[in-house]
């Protein structure tokens, strides 16, 4: 049997939350921040951390579920947070799960926090479920085009794109099933379970040797074309536009999508 198949695995209801992040060297931390409130149509939180690294885009409606985060080292990028209900499992239990299904489990930090890379990886945290269950509405341009950060695709080189699959489904226990564009796949969380992002993995056509799992985020647009003039208006460029979706780099040169959809949550 398949991973996610069949019956509902305990991890379906022990994850009740996913926050994605966005994380700039330091260099590019303001600027980002101010691209992506503008972006999304979010207001900020209090920076907090030791250093002031962390703060929180806080939507309109709806609980938080995208954060930003200056790191000092590395080109930055994107990890995301899994929250754990700790009534149905401990984060331990999840940490020992995901170590046996061939994840590096990194650090176990002060108030619930444990760091681990996928097998491929990439980073993840487990914390704490703080009862988050409301996704957030959509941005609503002006023009009356609807936008939202609705995923988070993990970009994975070919020859572990299958063991990535494997390891997201049987962590989560959430079915995979085909994207409409070959070489993706989304996890699907269980019914009753709202989810403000998504997981898709994207298989690469190549990478570069050793070269990790990486991630991006899309925006689900109503109206693609009208929220690309709007996103450019913000600093962004083009990179490329290969379907129903357009690839940009926000100011600070991170990659991520605007995809035709219909905005259901």
């Amino acid at each position: 049997m398949r991973p996610g198949a069949g019956l509902m695995h305990p991890c379906c209801v022990s994850l009740r939350w996913l926050t994605a992040f966005l994380d700039f060297p330091a260099g590019t931390f303001e600027r980002g921040v101010d691209f992506w409130r503008e972006a999304t149509g979010c207001g900020l939180s209090s920076f907090r951390g030791a250093d002031g690294e962390f703060a929180t885009l806080l939507p309109l409606s709806g609980d938080a579920y995208l954060r930003v985060q200056r790191v000092r080292q590395g080109p930055g990028g994107c990890h995301l947070d899994l929250h754990v209900d700790s009534a149905a499992t401990s984060l331990d239990d999840m940490a020992a799960r995901a170590a046996g299904l061939g994840a590096r489990v990194r650090r176990r930090a002060d108030g619930g926090l444990i760091i681990a890379d996928s097998p491929g990886g990439f980073t993840f945290c487990l914390v704490r479920w703080h009862g988050e269950s409301v996704v957030p509405g959509p941005l609503i341009a002006a023009d009356g085009a609807a936008s939202r950060v609705d995923t988070l695709c993990l970009d994975v080189p070919p020859e572990l794109f299958d063991q990535e699959c494997s390891f997201w489904s049987a962590l989560t226990g959430w079915r995979t099933g085909p994207a409409p564009v070959p070489g993706y796949t989304y996890l699907s969380e269980p019914p009753g379970i709202a989810m403000a992002v998504r997981l898709l993995l994207q298989r690469l056509d190549s990478a570069p040797a050793e070269q990790p799992v990486r991630a991006h985020v899309d925006f689900g647009c109503t109206e693609r074309r009208d929220t690309l003039g709007r996103h450019l208006a913000l600093g962004s460029r083009i990179i490329a536009e290969p379907g129903y979706w357009t690839v940009l780099a926000d100011p600070t040169g991170r990659e991520y999508c605007l995809v035709n959809r219909v905005l259901t949550r």
